[in-house]
């Protein structure tokens, strides 16, 4: 629950400042005429991801049972990389976001609606793509996918309530902490998704050290305990942990985190 409820969170604050950010320009602009290609954008963008969605799902539910771990496994390293991609960007990006919007609009307006609708459908559709893939992924490392539902919906209400405050200025949110602290939140959850493609793999005899555990406390916790799902859900803890799943897991974090954390570096005029 905790890690769908930090993606949903993290993901849909960023799609919700997106759109606060190019409805606040025209409507200062005073171009109001173009905030139903916006919302029509943000429309297709929202659809575009609940599709994927149910694309994942479906496509897995009807795969056997080495081409669901074929598909599980390599959909985790698909969304492990698109994350790390994505927080990255957003810690270079968040300072000129709001420039880059705005002149997405100004570009935008002479070729008319469509291509206004077109910016917000790219704006918003990066996120709610990227959030359908990691959502699903980490889905498939839980055992209790009602808790982890919970926690995608509390977080999502949660994101769309703050971007109105936000839009409103009825709050003031530190952004660039807030993206940063949650930046690490996801890449701890994405070590733990990483260590599950590494599973599923492993399962399909591509990769090699199945069975070669580190631990396997399986005997007194059983993997669908509440703790066994919290651990597995958030930090990637699994009841019986290869040495290959620890190796992989432990250098993951170790750089990623080394990477994000480290100060940027200040240019100095001579």
């Amino acid at each position: 629950m905790l890690s769908t409820f930090l993606i949903a969170l993290r993901e849909g604050l960023e799609a919700a400042l997106i759109v606060g950010i190019l409805v606040a320009y025209v409507v200062k602009t005073d171009r109001r005429n173009l905030l139903a290609p916006i919302w029509s954008g943000v429309a297709l963008a929202l659809a575009a991801s609940f599709a994927l969605g149910g694309f994942l799902s479906f496509t897995s539910a009807e795969l056997s049972e080495r081409g669901e771990q074929f598909f599980a496994g390599t959909t985790s390293f698909l969304a492990v990389g698109l994350v790390t991609w994505m927080v990255f960007w957003m810690k270079r990006a968040a300072r000129t976001l709001r420039d880059e919007l705005h002149g997405k609009v100004d570009n935008a307006l002479s070729a008319g609606p469509l291509a206004i609708a077109a910016a917000a459908f790219f704006a918003v559709a990066r996120e709610g793509l990227e959030t359908a893939l990691f959502v699903y992924t980490n889905f498939k490392t839980v055992a209790a996918t009602s808790s982890a539902s919970v926690g995608l919906v509390l977080g999502l209400a949660l994101a769309v309530f703050l971007g109105y405050l936000i839009y409103n200025r009825a709050i003031k949110l530190n952004l660039t902490k807030f993206f940063t602290v949650t930046g690490i939140a996801l890449i701890i959850v994405a070590a733990g998704v990483l260590s599950y493609g590494v599973h599923e793999y492993q399962e399909l005899g591509w990769i090699p050290g199945d069975g070669s555990y580190a631990w396997d406390i399986s005997s007194f916790m059983a993997k669908d305990s509440i703790a066994g799902s919290v651990l597995a859900g958030t930090i990637g803890f699994d009841v019986n942990t290869s040495w290959i799943q620890l190796f992989v897991w432990a250098a993951y974090l170790s750089i990623v985190l080394r990477l994000y954390t480290k100060p940027a570096k200040v240019k100095t005029l001579v």
